[in-house]
């Protein structure tokens, strides 16, 4: 008769994220993870398969953790623009931790199919709701209406990318600021 799980599986998802975030997929050694997950290795493979379907699992609660807090920011706000504004800056207050999702890219980039169907409807659900909110800050008088809103969602998406790089890479919140105000407005 199995034993039954003595860990709280979600916790220790959580330790494998941190690992992950800070040092991507090679860089995670099976140490690190059960380490930082609070489990034992025949727990680790037990629960969650081998270190690439953690890894998929990973990205999976991050991506999905990160796309609703975008569009909890984006339905922020009186106004559209306001929503949009609170996204960028929600990713300039975080730009200096590690951000699974554009490391994930940066790694793989779309070479792994199955870490694409991860990607790419957390992907399409994000572009979504920035169109949507750009098309509403158009009708409101905010956003110039000659800017297509797939196109502006897209511009946003490189730029939220862009600044998660450059807060990586040391820059101080003044210029991840900047950052976020000329991607605002280029919108107008």
């Amino acid at each position: 008769m199995a034993r039954p799980r003595e860990f709280d599986a979600d916790t220790a998802l959580d330790g494998a994220i941190g690992v992950f975030r800070e040092h991507g997929f090679e860089g995670a050694s099976a140490e690190m993870l059960v380490k930082a997950m609070g489990i034992g290795r025949q727990s680790l493979y037990d629960t969650f398969g081998d270190k690439w379907r953690l890894y998929r699992s990973a990205v999976r609660r991050y991506g999905t953790d990160e796309c609703s807090a975008h569009v909890a920011a984006l339905g922020s706000g009186v106004r559209a623009i306001d929503g949009i504004d609170a996204m960028l800056r929600r990713v300039v207050e975080t730009a200096d931790r590690p951000c699974l999702g554009v490391g994930s890219i940066c790694e793989f980039g779309v070479s792994r199919p199955d870490l694409a169907e991860v990607h790419t409807p957390l992907a399409r659900a994000l572009h979504d709701a920035i169109a949507a909110r750009i098309g509403d800050a158009q009708r409101e008088g905010d956003v110039a209406s000659n800017l297509d809103p797939e196109a502006a969602s897209e511009f946003l998406i490189a730029n939220i990318a862009g600044i998660r790089v450059a807060g990586r890479g040391g820059a101080n919140r003044a210029a991840l600021t900047g950052l976020a105000d000329m991607a605002l407005r280029a919108l107008r």
